[in-house]
């Protein structure tokens, strides 16, 4: 499993510009429902918005130690100094990291032992003014950031920025196999092809989501769009076709966030074939949506994670993934990638389900993080002349 560094009291969207702000940071797993177990150091700095910068690597101030973070003080305010050399109306945004090496604020998704320490957070813009709204008076942000290293070919990198709310909204928050499984796929690009010596599933999964060829791929249950996101920037460097497409579906509640993220990491996408499509799927539907009937030939990838959490959902679940693979012929079943970690024992019934329309799991790779549950990641096999309606 993962955990993150967020706030349990984020920062005013307005602060005088001498003094101090006060935050509140919270160490917990993807669902803030599990604090951290032990003492965490967290370090803050800070990072000036330039409506002007096109870099999508954010610059930051040399980080410095901000408190030890433990549970028994969960809930103490941390006075914040403000950023040296700061000038009225300038905007900044926080940034709380476990250290102050390198690029501590990077989520690095090639990193062989990623999540091993709690992942970064970044707030929103803090406008630094004594005009206008007091500071004691101004809103508490309701959004946080976090940015992703993806690397490319000849030593480059592509850095995603992905928003998520601070509410409990379950689709507006990145999950452990949102991250595990975007791991996975950067961990598939950047490992060489090894004709004979890998394993069946692999060969088949790096054809049908990494091929230069056009591909079509459609994620169930995308929340923020890390998945997407990731995917869309590998084929944006693998991919030789125009055609093609990666819808990116989910209920309409996820759709603002999902729509955001898409647009700001839009310079990452070579084309629309890889830039992702939001795309408003709800399970419950029998009827798929005319977007997604409407591709020829169904789709080369399945791709889903962190879609088990609700036993109750998997009837519904099982029957679109059911009619998703029948939209391609029985000579080209479809890709299905799962990425899991286990919150209930009662969730491993879906593979069960799946059986019964000719769809069987095997494990191929796993991010384990901090302990506990690790991600694992499994691929679907599709059998043919499983009927639709079983």
């Amino acid at each position: 499993m993962f955990y993150y560094i967020s706030f349990l009291r984020p920062p005013a969207t307005q602060s005088y510009p001498s003094g101090s702000l006060s935050v509140t940071p919270q160490v917990a797993n993807d669902l803030r429902t599990e604090p951290f177990d032990g003492a965490q150091e967290i370090y803050y700095s800070w990072s000036l918005v330039n409506p002007n910068r096109t870099d999508s690597l954010p610059s930051i101030t040399a980080p410095q130690k901000l408190t030890v973070w433990r549970q028994s003080s969960a809930y103490k305010e941390i006075p914040v100094p403000p950023p040296q050399g700061l000038r009225e109306g300038q905007s900044y945004r926080l940034v709380l990291t476990t250290h102050g090496q390198g690029r501590p604020h990077i989520i690095n998704l090639a990193a062989h032992d990623i999540g091993i320490r709690p992942f970064p957070v970044l707030s929103m813009p803090i406008l630094f003014s004594s005009r206008g709204r007091s500071a004691s008076a101004a809103e508490k942000q309701e959004r946080i950031e976090r940015v992703y290293r993806v690397p490319l070919q000849a030593g480059e990198n592509a850095f995603l920025t992905v928003r998520e709310q601070t509410s409990f909204d379950l689709d507006k928050k990145v999950w452990d196999s949102g991250i595990g499984l975007s791991s996975w796929l950067v961990h598939l690009a950047q490992s060489p092809a090894q004709p004979g010596e890998e394993h069946p599933e692999i060969v088949r999964a790096r054809e049908a989501l990494l091929s230069s060829d056009s591909r079509t791929i459609i994620e169930l249950g995308a929340g923020t769009g890390i998945v997407s996101l990731t995917m869309g920037t590998l084929r944006s460097i693998a991919s030789k076709g125009k055609d093609g497409c990666i819808l990116t579906t989910d209920l309409e509640s996820a759709m603002p966030l999902l729509e955001h993220n898409i647009s700001a990491n839009g310079s990452l996408f070579s084309s629309s074939s890889t830039r992702p499509r939001p795309l408003v799927l709800d399970w419950d539907n029998e009827k798929l949506p005319e977007e997604v009937r409407a591709i020829e030939s169904g789709f080369d990838a399945i791709v889903m994670a962190d879609v088990t959490y609700n036993t109750a959902s998997f009837p519904s679940l099982v029957r679109t993934l059911s009619s998703l693979i029948h939209l391609s012929p029985p000579s080209r079943p479809p890709l299905v990638v799962l990425g899991y970690k286990e919150r209930d024992p009662a969730e491993r019934t879906l593979w069960n389900m799946t059986k019964d329309i000719g769809v069987t799991f095997e494990q191929v790779g796993e991010r384990k993080g901090a302990g506990g549950q690790a991600v694992e990641v499994w691929i679907g096999r599709c059998q043919t002349g499983v009927s639709e309606n079983v």
